[in-house]
């Protein structure tokens, strides 16, 4: 496809870009992107749709997109964080155009800018406590009232911003505020704060500043030197576009870039707030911000998530501008699609029952070659061994059959995935009158084939129990029992997190072959869910994250 060849547009973004590239309103032909998260925690799934969004209409319209970190808030940021948020893009399988940018790269510029609207009459120092500016700020039913310091000359104000600069006043002295309207029905443009003084150290620039641009002054003037083409964020920013117009209007800028908004990502049974996110790590109700359970994607991908289950995810619940919230099932069926055409089989029995196989010689081993998938050849085969002494699923037998039992009971017969039927002739207690041990003839004759006069009772899965590899299960679960979690004005959504979220099963054993299973493999285990292998692994225990079950059993289980 040429670089001017007209491409199907997808949503009303890619509307709005099919226009602007028609009507020659893109200078230079080129689409130019951003995505600027603030360094201050781990991205979530909701940052996963602007990234999509960002770096994928950049793809499709032959355009780049960049990485700039939002970095105007030293306190909060740290070094971490943006490995992590680099970490995250490239491993969704996106690139971003030349180096990694800061809002840091530009302060000096941004100083620069600040000094021209206070020559320009449009800025000032305000010395009013942040108490007081709350207080003349009015509401949205009332027009604000003018700062006292509002009318100090430009004289004044360049050397009050100068002695700001340069360390003279403590913070919360003074700010400095363009000049605009406190009587605009839009608060953001009721002389907004566009400087403030923060005596702390930056993880980028050091300690050569001590007063850092506020978000709205510094986006709309790095897209311009960057420039951005097209300013795409999450609706929240509507009310805020203004005022980017605004200082982009007031300012000798290098480039126009325009701000367009869409809907933000909001998912059920999670929280998707930095702040709540964060508490949950601090107060340890996770393991970290890469917890399985997390809604970021560090999280996800260790869970098992893959790139394409996100990718594909963020796809289907398109770009729009109209709020919602997206069930859970929908991010999870994206993961099943995807790892039910790509994942591997293998067999784990989770929680062990011991089963000895009366008329199989001890010793003895018989192997059997099973489909390591059964709709893709290319896959090939996997061995599995037959032995004396096998396990399955606790739940796999009942002394005492349920009505339409099809699994294993005293007296009945099932066959073992892939291999023989057996029969339960005895069940062995003990002291406590649980069952410990099931003893168990199996016919040689149902190798790939029926048996003759009888019917088995179900097929379940199994291992040897004398050739298997020890491993760790983590089942995890949905973090809040709640679809809404910070719905509820009277409890706070701690009230809401799910005691079983996560539960931990050590005697586990999977078939050999996973012998040498390496960290965020994949592999479906037969009747029981999909599973990734997680980073605590090692040559001695093997851990499997569970990723997702077969099919979505929650609804079923909340009674929905």
């Amino acid at each position: 496809m040429s670089k001017h060849e007209t491409v199907k547009p997808t949503n009303f973004i890619h509307q709005i870009i099919e226009k602007d590239l028609a009507e020659q309103k893109v200078a230079g032909g080129q689409v130019i992107t951003r995505f600027p998260p603030e360094p201050n925690g781990y991205l979530h799934i909701g940052h996963a749709k602007s990234i999509c969004l960002n770096f994928g209409t950049a793809e499709k319209y032959q355009g780049v997109c960049h990485l700039r970190f939002d970095d105007t808030n030293p306190e909060k940021e740290s070094q971490e964080y943006i490995d992590a948020i680099a970490e995250d893009v490239r491993w969704l399988g996106f690139k971003w155009a030349g180096d990694i940018r800061y809002t840091s790269d530009y302060f000096e510029q941004l100083h620069q800018w600040a000094v021209y609207l206070i020559e320009q009459g449009k800025a000032y120092v305000d010395s009013l406590s942040a108490h007081e500016m709350r207080e003349f700020r009015g509401t949205l039913t009332e027009p604000g009232r003018n700062s006292p310091y509002r009318e100090r000359s430009v004289e004044e104000n360049l050397e009050l911003f100068e002695r700001m600069r340069n360390g003279e006043f403590d913070e919360g002295d003074c700010v400095l505020r363009a000049r605009i309207d406190m009587a605009a029905p839009n608060m953001n443009l009721r002389d907004p704060v566009i400087y403030r003084i923060r005596k702390a150290h930056h993880h980028q620039s050091g300690d050569k500043w001590c007063i850092y641009p506020s978000y709205d002054f510094a986006h709309g003037q790095s897209d311009a030197i960057e420039g951005i083409t097209h300013s795409i964020c999450t609706l929240e920013f509507e009310d805020h576009r203004p005022l980017y117009d605004w200082f982009v209007e007031n300012l000798p800028v290098p480039a126009q870039p325009r701000q367009y908004e869409f809907a933000r990502l909001n998912l059920n049974y999670t929280v998707t707030s930095k702040r709540k996110l964060k508490l949950l790590v601090e107060e340890k109700h996770v393991a970290g911000w890469d917890d399985p359970r997390m809604p970021t994607i560090s999280g996800l991908r260790r869970r098992g998530f893959t790139p394409a289950s996100i990718r594909n995810f963020c796809e289907m619940i398109g770009v729009t501008r109209s709020n919602g919230i997206v069930d859970m099932g929908m991010l999870e069926a994206a993961i099943r699609e995807d790892l039910d055409a790509n994942a591997p089989r293998a067999m784990c029995v989770t929680r062990p029952l011991k089963v000895t196989i009366s008329n199989f010689d001890a010793g003895a081993e018989e192997w059997f070659e099973l489909p390591a998938h059964p709709k893709d050849e290319s896959m090939g085969l996997r061995k599995v061994p037959f032995t004396r002494n096998l396990l399955i699923e606790q739940e796999d037998f009942a002394e005492e059959k349920p009505r339409k039992w099809k699994r294993l009971a005293p007296g009945d017969a099932v066959r073992l995935r892939g291999s023989y039927v057996i029969t339960c002739d005895e069940v062995i207690k003990d002291e406590a009158g649980s069952v410990v041990e099931l003893i168990c003839s199996y016919d040689p004759a149902t190798r790939g084939e029926n048996p003759t006069g009888y019917k088995p009772n179900g097929v379940i899965h199994w291992v040897s129990a004398d050739n298997s590899v020890p491993c760790e299960v983590r089942l995890y679960d949905r973090l809040f029992t709640e679809a809404n979690p910070d719905g509820d004005k009277e409890r706070d959504f701690h009230a809401f997190l799910n005691p079983e979220s996560l539960e931990v099963l050590t005697e586990s054993r999977a078939e050999i072959g996973l012998k040498h299973a390496v960290a965020e493999s994949h592999y479906q285990f037969e009747r029981l869910g999909y599973f990734s292998v997680d980073r605590d692994s090692d040559e001695s225990r093997l851990v499997f994250n569970r990723t997702v079950t077969l099919r979505d059993s929650w609804a079923k289980i909340q009674g929905k």
